[in-house]
Protein backbone atom coordinates (compact mmCIF):
# COMPACT_ATOMS: atom_id res chain seq x y z
CA UNK A 1 0.00 0.00 0.00
CA UNK A 2 1.46 3.64 -1.22
CA UNK A 3 0.31 5.93 1.41
CA UNK A 4 2.69 8.67 -0.61
CA UNK A 5 2.16 10.55 -3.54
CA UNK A 6 5.69 11.18 -5.11
CA UNK A 7 7.39 14.09 -6.76
CA UNK A 8 9.15 12.88 -9.40
CA UNK A 9 12.56 13.66 -9.05
CA UNK A 10 16.07 13.62 -11.70
CA UNK A 11 19.42 13.92 -11.21
CA UNK A 12 21.21 17.61 -11.95
CA UNK A 13 23.41 17.54 -15.12
CA UNK A 14 25.53 19.82 -13.19
CA UNK A 15 26.14 18.78 -10.03
CA UNK A 16 27.70 20.31 -6.48
CA UNK A 17 30.69 19.00 -5.44
CA UNK A 18 33.25 20.11 -2.71
CA UNK A 19 35.05 21.95 -5.54
CA UNK A 20 31.76 23.76 -5.86
CA UNK A 21 31.57 27.59 -4.51
CA UNK A 22 27.95 28.48 -3.48
CA UNK A 23 25.87 31.23 -2.54
CA UNK A 24 22.28 30.79 -0.96
CA UNK A 25 19.45 33.69 -1.02
CA UNK A 26 16.36 34.07 -0.04
CA UNK A 27 13.94 33.12 2.28
CA UNK A 28 14.50 31.15 5.75
CA UNK A 29 14.12 28.02 4.26
CA UNK A 30 17.18 28.78 2.13
CA UNK A 31 19.31 29.00 5.59
CA UNK A 32 17.81 25.24 5.96
CA UNK A 33 19.21 24.15 3.21
CA UNK A 34 22.60 26.08 3.92
CA UNK A 35 23.20 25.04 7.26
CA UNK A 36 22.65 21.20 5.80
CA UNK A 37 25.75 22.48 3.64
CA UNK A 38 27.94 24.16 6.18
CA UNK A 39 26.92 20.69 8.31
CA UNK A 40 28.87 18.70 5.77
CA UNK A 41 31.47 21.52 4.97
CA UNK A 42 30.66 22.70 1.26
CA UNK A 43 32.08 25.83 0.35
CA UNK A 44 29.10 27.90 0.70
CA UNK A 45 27.57 31.91 1.94
CA UNK A 46 24.56 32.66 2.48
CA UNK A 47 22.28 35.46 3.12
CA UNK A 48 24.46 37.86 3.65
CA UNK A 49 22.05 40.36 4.21
CA UNK A 50 20.15 38.26 6.17
CA UNK A 51 16.88 36.26 4.80
CA UNK A 52 14.92 38.37 2.40
CA UNK A 53 11.73 37.17 1.43
CA UNK A 54 10.53 38.50 -1.69
CA UNK A 55 12.12 38.46 -5.49
CA UNK A 56 12.23 42.55 -5.70
CA UNK A 57 14.65 42.10 -2.35
CA UNK A 58 17.05 39.58 -3.61
CA UNK A 59 16.85 41.52 -7.54
CA UNK A 60 17.86 44.51 -5.26
CA UNK A 61 21.16 42.97 -3.37
CA UNK A 62 22.52 41.36 -6.55
CA UNK A 63 22.39 44.75 -8.22
CA UNK A 64 23.60 46.87 -5.91
CA UNK A 65 26.34 44.37 -4.93
CA UNK A 66 27.63 44.03 -8.47
CA UNK A 67 27.32 47.61 -8.74
CA UNK A 68 29.44 48.27 -5.90
CA UNK A 69 27.59 51.03 -4.67
CA UNK A 70 28.09 51.34 -0.78
CA UNK A 71 25.34 51.96 1.60
CA UNK A 72 25.87 55.80 3.18
CA UNK A 73 24.43 57.38 6.71
CA UNK A 74 21.45 58.56 4.52
CA UNK A 75 20.20 55.12 3.77
CA UNK A 76 19.88 54.18 7.44
CA UNK A 77 17.60 54.81 10.29
CA UNK A 78 16.95 55.14 13.92
CA UNK A 79 13.87 53.28 15.57
CA UNK A 80 13.46 51.29 18.61
CA UNK A 81 16.73 52.36 19.68
CA UNK A 82 18.22 50.34 17.09
CA UNK A 83 19.71 51.73 13.54
CA UNK A 84 18.20 49.64 10.81
CA UNK A 85 18.10 49.68 6.83
CA UNK A 86 15.11 48.88 4.92
CA UNK A 87 17.07 46.72 2.22
CA UNK A 88 17.92 44.56 5.29
CA UNK A 89 17.14 42.05 7.54
CA UNK A 90 17.16 42.74 11.61
CA UNK A 91 19.46 40.62 11.56
CA UNK A 92 21.97 42.95 10.53
CA UNK A 93 20.52 46.27 12.68
CA UNK A 94 22.81 47.35 15.28
CA UNK A 95 22.56 50.11 18.20
CA UNK A 96 25.88 51.86 16.28
CA UNK A 97 25.04 53.23 12.91
CA UNK A 98 28.72 52.59 12.18
CA UNK A 99 28.65 49.16 12.66
CA UNK A 100 25.56 48.76 10.89
CA UNK A 101 26.97 50.36 7.79
CA UNK A 102 30.13 48.59 8.11
CA UNK A 103 27.48 45.16 8.05
CA UNK A 104 25.68 46.83 4.85
CA UNK A 105 28.82 47.32 3.13
CA UNK A 106 31.10 43.68 4.20
CA UNK A 107 27.43 41.94 3.10
CA UNK A 108 27.62 44.02 -0.37
CA UNK A 109 31.73 43.12 -0.39
CA UNK A 110 31.05 39.40 0.31
CA UNK A 111 28.15 39.15 -1.84
CA UNK A 112 30.03 40.69 -4.95
CA UNK A 113 32.72 38.03 -4.21
CA UNK A 114 31.10 34.66 -4.50
CA UNK A 115 28.65 35.92 -7.29
CA UNK A 116 31.78 36.34 -8.92
CA UNK A 117 33.48 33.00 -7.97
CA UNK A 118 30.01 30.43 -7.35
CA UNK A 119 29.42 27.50 -9.28
CA UNK A 120 25.96 27.64 -8.27
CA UNK A 121 23.33 30.33 -6.81
CA UNK A 122 20.35 28.91 -4.87
CA UNK A 123 17.97 31.42 -4.49
CA UNK A 124 14.43 30.35 -2.76
CA UNK A 125 11.27 32.71 -2.68
CA UNK A 126 9.31 32.98 0.48
CA UNK A 127 6.54 35.63 -0.61
CA UNK A 128 5.05 37.57 -3.66
CA UNK A 129 3.45 39.81 -0.93
CA UNK A 130 6.05 43.39 -0.59
CA UNK A 131 5.35 46.64 1.50
CA UNK A 132 5.59 49.95 0.47
CA UNK A 133 7.14 52.82 2.43
CA UNK A 134 3.84 55.15 1.87
CA UNK A 135 6.82 58.57 1.78
CA UNK A 136 9.17 57.16 -0.14
CA UNK A 137 6.71 54.32 -2.40
CA UNK A 138 9.84 52.98 -2.39
CA UNK A 139 9.46 48.73 -1.42
CA UNK A 140 11.35 47.41 1.47
CA UNK A 141 13.09 44.16 2.38
CA UNK A 142 12.08 44.19 6.04
CA UNK A 143 9.38 46.86 7.95
CA UNK A 144 11.53 46.40 11.27
CA UNK A 145 8.79 47.07 13.18
CA UNK A 146 8.10 50.34 11.97
CA UNK A 147 4.66 51.07 12.49
CA UNK A 148 2.11 49.36 10.06
CA UNK A 149 0.35 52.93 9.21
CA UNK A 150 3.51 54.17 7.05
CA UNK A 151 3.56 50.71 4.81
CA UNK A 152 0.75 50.09 1.78
CA UNK A 153 0.64 46.36 0.57
CA UNK A 154 1.16 45.06 -2.48
CA UNK A 155 1.23 41.48 -4.01
CA UNK A 156 3.61 41.49 -6.89
CA UNK A 157 2.25 40.53 -10.42
CA UNK A 158 3.37 37.17 -12.07
CA UNK A 159 5.02 39.79 -14.95
CA UNK A 160 6.38 41.81 -12.65
CA UNK A 161 8.12 39.00 -10.87
CA UNK A 162 9.27 37.37 -13.79
CA UNK A 163 11.11 40.94 -14.44
CA UNK A 164 12.67 40.54 -11.08
CA UNK A 165 13.77 37.38 -12.47
CA UNK A 166 15.27 38.23 -15.74
CA UNK A 167 17.20 40.97 -13.96
CA UNK A 168 18.31 38.75 -11.41
CA UNK A 169 19.87 36.40 -13.89
CA UNK A 170 21.11 39.21 -16.39
CA UNK A 171 23.18 41.11 -13.31
CA UNK A 172 24.95 37.39 -12.09
CA UNK A 173 25.58 36.66 -15.55
CA UNK A 174 27.25 40.11 -16.11
CA UNK A 175 29.85 38.98 -14.13
CA UNK A 176 29.51 35.06 -14.33
CA UNK A 177 28.40 33.31 -17.25
CA UNK A 178 29.01 29.82 -16.13
CA UNK A 179 26.81 30.04 -13.10
CA UNK A 180 23.98 27.39 -12.38
CA UNK A 181 20.86 29.03 -10.96
CA UNK A 182 18.45 27.07 -8.44
CA UNK A 183 15.05 28.40 -7.42
CA UNK A 184 12.77 27.31 -5.46
CA UNK A 185 9.84 28.28 -3.37
CA UNK A 186 9.81 28.39 0.38
CA UNK A 187 7.55 25.63 2.04
CA UNK A 188 7.13 28.32 4.55
CA UNK A 189 3.51 29.01 5.16
CA UNK A 190 3.11 33.07 5.43
CA UNK A 191 -0.29 32.99 7.51
CA UNK A 192 0.03 36.27 9.06
CA UNK A 193 -0.93 37.58 5.01
CA UNK A 194 -4.02 35.38 5.51
CA UNK A 195 -4.36 31.84 4.46
CA UNK A 196 -5.81 32.82 0.65
CA UNK A 197 -3.34 35.61 0.19
CA UNK A 198 -0.80 32.86 1.05
CA UNK A 199 -1.81 30.85 -1.97
CA UNK A 200 -2.17 33.45 -4.14
CA UNK A 201 1.41 34.43 -3.12
CA UNK A 202 2.77 31.20 -3.69
CA UNK A 203 0.93 30.48 -6.96
CA UNK A 204 2.18 33.69 -8.42
CA UNK A 205 6.07 32.93 -7.37
CA UNK A 206 5.93 29.41 -8.99
CA UNK A 207 4.53 30.15 -12.08
CA UNK A 208 6.37 33.71 -12.97
CA UNK A 209 9.42 30.92 -12.30
CA UNK A 210 7.97 28.13 -14.98
CA UNK A 211 7.39 31.22 -16.97
CA UNK A 212 11.19 32.09 -16.72
CA UNK A 213 12.42 28.46 -17.13
CA UNK A 214 10.00 27.81 -20.08
CA UNK A 215 11.42 27.18 -22.57
CA UNK A 216 15.20 27.29 -22.75
CA UNK A 217 15.86 26.98 -19.12
CA UNK A 218 18.38 24.26 -18.87
CA UNK A 219 20.05 25.77 -21.95
CA UNK A 220 19.95 29.20 -19.98
CA UNK A 221 21.89 27.49 -16.53
CA UNK A 222 18.40 27.33 -14.99
CA UNK A 223 16.38 25.18 -13.03
CA UNK A 224 13.65 24.41 -10.45
CA UNK A 225 13.75 22.35 -7.06
CA UNK A 226 10.51 21.27 -5.56
CA UNK A 227 11.01 22.28 -1.94
CA UNK A 228 7.15 23.88 -1.49
CA UNK A 229 5.78 20.83 -3.58
CA UNK A 230 7.99 18.15 -1.35
CA UNK A 231 5.95 19.37 1.92
CA UNK A 232 2.63 20.46 0.28
CA UNK A 233 2.30 16.71 -1.69
CA UNK A 234 4.83 14.22 -0.19
CA UNK A 235 4.22 15.22 3.27
CA UNK A 236 0.23 16.71 3.76
CA UNK A 237 0.57 16.21 7.33
CA UNK A 238 0.73 19.05 9.95
CA UNK A 239 3.10 16.14 12.24
CA UNK A 240 5.86 17.64 9.79
CA UNK A 241 5.36 21.22 11.12
CA UNK A 242 6.59 22.97 13.91
CA UNK A 243 3.80 23.76 16.72
CA UNK A 244 3.36 27.24 14.91
CA UNK A 245 1.90 25.31 11.92
CA UNK A 246 3.98 27.55 9.76
CA UNK A 247 7.65 26.18 9.67
CA UNK A 248 8.52 22.99 8.79
CA UNK A 249 10.07 20.32 11.67
CA UNK A 250 13.27 19.32 11.73
CA UNK A 251 11.71 15.66 10.13
CA UNK A 252 10.37 17.92 7.09
CA UNK A 253 14.04 19.40 6.61
CA UNK A 254 16.11 16.64 7.03
CA UNK A 255 13.42 14.85 4.55
CA UNK A 256 13.68 17.73 2.05
CA UNK A 257 17.72 18.29 2.03
CA UNK A 258 17.94 14.07 1.12
CA UNK A 259 15.47 15.33 -2.08
CA UNK A 260 18.01 17.90 -2.96
CA UNK A 261 21.51 15.92 -1.64
CA UNK A 262 19.77 13.26 -4.15
CA UNK A 263 19.12 15.70 -7.24
CA UNK A 264 21.77 18.55 -6.49
CA UNK A 265 25.25 16.69 -4.33
CA UNK A 266 27.19 14.55 -6.80
CA UNK A 267 27.73 10.52 -5.68
CA UNK A 268 31.34 11.65 -6.03
CA UNK A 269 30.61 13.64 -2.70
CA UNK A 270 29.48 10.49 -0.76
CA UNK A 271 32.77 9.59 0.82
CA UNK A 272 33.67 13.04 2.32
CA UNK A 273 30.98 13.70 3.41
CA UNK A 274 30.39 10.47 5.32
CA UNK A 275 33.66 11.54 6.87
CA UNK A 276 32.64 14.89 7.67
CA UNK A 277 29.72 13.54 9.49
CA UNK A 278 31.72 11.20 11.31
CA UNK A 279 33.55 14.30 12.57
CA UNK A 280 30.66 16.00 13.07
CA UNK A 281 29.48 13.29 15.58
CA UNK A 282 32.83 13.25 17.27
CA UNK A 283 32.22 16.93 18.18
CA UNK A 284 28.99 16.83 19.39
CA UNK A 285 30.21 13.94 21.59
CA UNK A 286 29.73 14.50 25.53
CA UNK A 287 31.64 12.05 27.51
CA UNK A 288 31.51 10.59 30.92
CA UNK A 289 34.93 11.21 32.06
CA UNK A 290 36.79 13.70 30.39
CA UNK A 291 40.30 12.26 31.08
CA UNK A 292 39.63 8.70 31.16
CA UNK A 293 42.16 6.90 28.77
CA UNK A 294 39.73 5.78 26.22
CA UNK A 295 38.34 8.93 26.07
CA UNK A 296 41.66 10.75 24.97
CA UNK A 297 41.79 7.71 22.67
CA UNK A 298 38.62 8.62 21.21
CA UNK A 299 39.94 12.39 20.45
CA UNK A 300 43.17 11.48 19.34
CA UNK A 301 41.58 9.61 16.88
CA UNK A 302 38.75 12.41 16.29
CA UNK A 303 41.44 15.05 15.42
CA UNK A 304 43.42 12.66 12.85
CA UNK A 305 39.67 12.49 10.93
CA UNK A 306 39.99 16.01 10.94
CA UNK A 307 43.98 16.46 10.11
CA UNK A 308 42.78 13.89 6.99
CA UNK A 309 39.64 15.93 5.81
CA UNK A 310 42.05 19.55 5.74
CA UNK A 311 44.55 18.30 4.02
CA UNK A 312 42.47 17.04 1.43
CA UNK A 313 40.09 20.17 1.78
CA UNK A 314 42.00 22.94 2.93
CA UNK A 315 39.21 25.19 3.23
CA UNK A 316 37.25 22.73 5.96
CA UNK A 317 37.13 24.49 9.48
CA UNK A 318 35.95 22.74 12.50
CA UNK A 319 34.72 23.94 15.69
CA UNK A 320 36.98 22.23 19.21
Amino acid sequence: MNLQTKIPLKKATNQIDYSSQLLLLGSCFSENIAAKLEHFKFQSVQNPFGILFHPQAIENLIVRATAQKKYTETEVFFENERWHCFDAHSDLSDVSKQELLNKLNGGLQQTYEQLTNATHLVITFGTAWVYHKIETKAIVANCHKVPQKKFSKELLSIESIVEHLEKIIKTVQSVNKKVQFVFTVSPVRHLKDGFIENQRSKAHLITAVHGVLSPRGQSRGLSYFESYETLMDELRDYRFYKTDMVHPNQFAIDYIWEKFKYVWVAESADTTMNKVEEVQKGLAHRPFNSDSEEHLKFLKSLEEKITYLQQEHGFMKFDY
